[in-house]
């Protein structure tokens, strides 16, 4: 227990540093890169936009090679990509070598977020993984809270090229070696033998029930990832739509880290002994409830927005993890969660900007389609959990 303890704090900090400076740096970097090169904050949006769908086709490359060859090599070679990445932005001065470097990190984004750290716990404990996934996502839950302070101190104190310099270094003296200390693959499989004994690999599901469930999930992923995604660019903006002042908005808008991390301590503390699809399922209510009460009562319920949306977002990341794990079993986990995760990378890469034009027409009014989206989510839930319910299956519980 002791290694596993420690290989979850390496990888949980590993992706603490891998969120901070790529998914989390255009928030803060932006408009200061958009100046210096002389394009539009849109153009570095852009740029980030195609990293995400460069993510998504090396996410299921990237699964099979750590369900082949365990997660240390693929993570420690995104390490590397991240800092080549990063030192190439924090050298450009044309938007092509923006874009360039962008793609670079795409490629690391694919090889190094969370589903690689997800694949390599899994290649190491099989079944028993759930623990670790929830301690990887309680560690990374602070990546914006960490991330976005020091880039913006980083950027004020000694521009924004140095920034991406200063984040390149600590993915070569901090995350190449925490990811570099995890087991061999060869550890990974005895480890992953010890641990699986006994235990059935998925829940039973016939090969067509398998693809069918597979169709559900992807789209369910899909949705919370453009949820998520699209409230961590207009948050703020929505929030300001429901007449909350500007102090205010920030304000409260610094609770969905926090919210986030709350929620995946409630679900390690109370939810770990139940069916992952359960968690899923009252997680994604939590942000059409939300909606609902700023809805209902305007700017004095922004508040409880904020930290349901945070809540229900924080136990749906773990679901990402373990719905996977559940329902198809250890083996080709890295491979099949990668190409599970790929329609959620794509529209993750339009959500900021089709969202923002729901928010400019419609403001408050634009979570109706976050909203209807969550609850058509939930009613794909519903739908696997009924082929659980049918004859024949077996019931699985996630340790």
């Amino acid at each position: 227990m002791q290694g596993r303890t420690a290989t979850t704090v390496m990888l949980g900090v590993a992706q603490t540093l891998a969120w901070a400076s790529s998914y989390y740096l255009p928030a803060v970097l932006a408009t200061s890169i958009s100046k210096d090169i002389g394009v539009s904050a849109s153009t570095v949006f852009g740029a980030f936009s195609v990293a995400l769908l460069v993510a998504a086709g090396v996410g299921p490359y990237a699964g099979r090679f750590i369900d082949r060859l365990g997660g240390r090599p693929v993570l420690v070679a995104s390490n590397l990509m991240f800092a080549i990445g990063l030192g190439g932005l924090s050298q450009a001065t044309q938007a092509w070598h923006m874009f360039a470097a962008w793609a670079v990190l795409g490629l690391a984004m694919g090889s190094g977020l969370y589903e690689a750290a997800f694949a390599t716990v899994v290649r190491l404990h099989g079944q028993d993984a759930r623990r670790s996934i929830t301690g990887i996502t309680l560690f990374a839950g602070f990546a914006s809270t960490v991330g976005w302070p020091l880039s913006a101190y980083l950027e004020s104190t000694a521009g924004w090229r140095e920034a991406c310099l200063v984040w390149a270094a600590l993915h070569l003296v901090v995350g190449m070696p925490l990811n570099a200390l995890l087991p061999r693959a060869r550890q990974a499989a005895a480890m992953l033998k010890d641990t699986a004994a006994g235990v059935t690999d998925g829940a039973g599901l016939s090969p067509a029930q398998q693809r069918y469930a597979a169709v559900l999930m992807a789209f369910v992923f899909a949705v919370t990832w453009f949820i998520s995604t699209a409230m961590a660019a207009h948050f703020p903006d929505l929030l300001l739509a429901s007449g909350v002042t500007f102090a205010a908005a920030v304000g409260i808008a610094a609770l969905v880290g926090p919210a986030q991390v709350a929620g995946r301590v409630f679900e390690f503390a109370f939810l770990k002994g139940g069916h992952p699809l359960l968690s899923a399922r009252l997680a994604i209510l939590a942000h059409p409830l939300g909606a609902l009460c700023l809805g209902l009562f305007g700017a004095p319920a922004a508040m409880s927005f904020a930290v349901l949306h945070g809540l229900g977002n924080g136990i749906l990341t773990i679901a990402v993890g373990t719905l996977p794990l559940l329902v198809f079993g250890a083996k080709g986990y890295g491979q099949r969660q990668g190409f599970l995760m790929v329609p959620a990378r794509i529209v993750q890469a339009g959500s900021p900007f089709l969202f923002g034009l729901a928010v400019q027409k419609w403001a408050v009014g634009a979570l109706w389609i976050s909203s209807g989206a969550a609850l058509l989510a939930c009613g794909a839930l519903a739908l696997m959990a009924a082929d659980f319910r049918r004859p024949g299956i077996q019931r699985v519980e996630a340790s």
